[in-house]
């Protein structure tokens, strides 16, 4: 009364062989590259360090002095449009990522300890980052 594989189930695991082989289902190549030529991103310097954003991420970066809701403009370090890459300086001088600030975060606790041994040396000080929330609104000045 069990269900045949040969009756074009899909099944959540590995189809088993004969022998105790398994045949997993790789998905077509082809068709995994059509669903990404319409994916623009962009690499952005922001803070000091550089974050992959897509319109309508929403990315933690280090504290802007901005107010929330006002829109800040971050440059861009590479830009991908489907299949074409640019990472031409002078092209990307003219694309600028616009962000609107969400709010203001603080990061995770950072505790510091110093010790040294047989001297009774001992400090403890903590720290967390200040952060800001941005939302990516547009990528502007590609054409």
């Amino acid at each position: 009364m069990g269900l045949s594989l040969t009756q074009g189930v899909k099944l959540p695991y590995p189809k088993p062989l004969l022998s105790g082989l398994f045949i997993l289902e790789v998905p077509n190549k082809r068709e995994s590259q059509k669903n990404w030529s319409c994916y623009v991103y962009a690499i952005v310097k922001a803070g000091g360090r550089q974050e992959k954003v897509a319109v309508g991420d929403t990315v933690t970066v280090d504290r802007i002095d901005a107010a929330a809701g006002s829109t800040v403009t971050f440059p861009a370090v590479l830009v991908v449009d489907g299949a074409t890459v640019t990472t031409d300086p002078k092209v990307l001088s003219g694309v600028k990522v616009m962000a609107e600030i969400v709010d203001e975060t603080k990061g995770k606790k950072i505790d510091i300890l110093r010790y040294k041994n047989k001297t009774g040396y001992r400090r403890r000080q903590g720290f967390r980052s200040k952060n800001t929330r941005v939302l990516i609104t547009a990528i502007n000045g590609m054409n």
